[in-house]
C-alpha cells in the first residue's frame, strides 16, 4: 500500500508558475514509479508526466513539455511537479500516482492515487 497527499496548488496569473508536491508513505518509496495526470470540469483524466523508481527517466505530454518539470527526492518520499509559464487552460485537479514497476502515461497502469489538488490559472 501506498498513502499520497498532494500539496501546492492554488491560484496563479497566466505566466506564473507553482510547484507541486507529493509526499508518499507506505511502501518502499523508491519501488514505485509515480505519475502526474490532472482532470479539468468534464474532461477525461489526462497524463501530464512520469519519472522512474531512481529518477532517472522522465516524461511528459507534449501539452506540458517544456513548461512543466518532474523530479523526486527518495529520501524525502516526495516527488515534484515544477509548472511553469502557465495557461488558464492548465486549469484543472492535479493528480499524482504510483505503481510498481516501470513508469507509465496510462492513467489505468496506477494501483495509488492522491486526493488530488486544484490548481486555477486566471487570465
Amino acid at each position: 500500500q501506498v498513502q499520497l497527499v498532494e500539496s501546492g496548488g492554488g491560484l496563479v496569473q497566466a505566466g506564473g508558475s507553482l510547484r507541486l508536491s507529493c509526499a508518499a508513505s507506505g511502501r518502499t518509496f523508491s519501488s514505485v514509479a509515480m505519475g502526474w495526470f490532472r482532470q479539468a470540469p468534464g474532461k477525461e483524466r489526462e497524463f501530464i508526466a512520469t519519472i522512474s523508481q531512481s529518477g532517472a527517466s522522465t516524461y511528459a505530454a507534449d501539452s506540458v513539455k517544456g513548461r512543466f518539470t518532474t523530479s523526486r527526492d527518495n529520501a524525502k518520499n516526495t516527488v515534484y511537479l515544477q509548472m511553469n509559464s502557465l495557461k488558464p487552460e492548465d486549469t484543472a485537479v492535479y493528480y499524482c500516482a504510483a505503481k510498481a514497476g516501470y513508469s507509465s502515461s496510462y492513467y489505468y497502469d496506477y494501483d495509488y492515487w492522491g486526493q488530488g489538488t486544484q490548481v486555477t490559472v486566471s487570465s
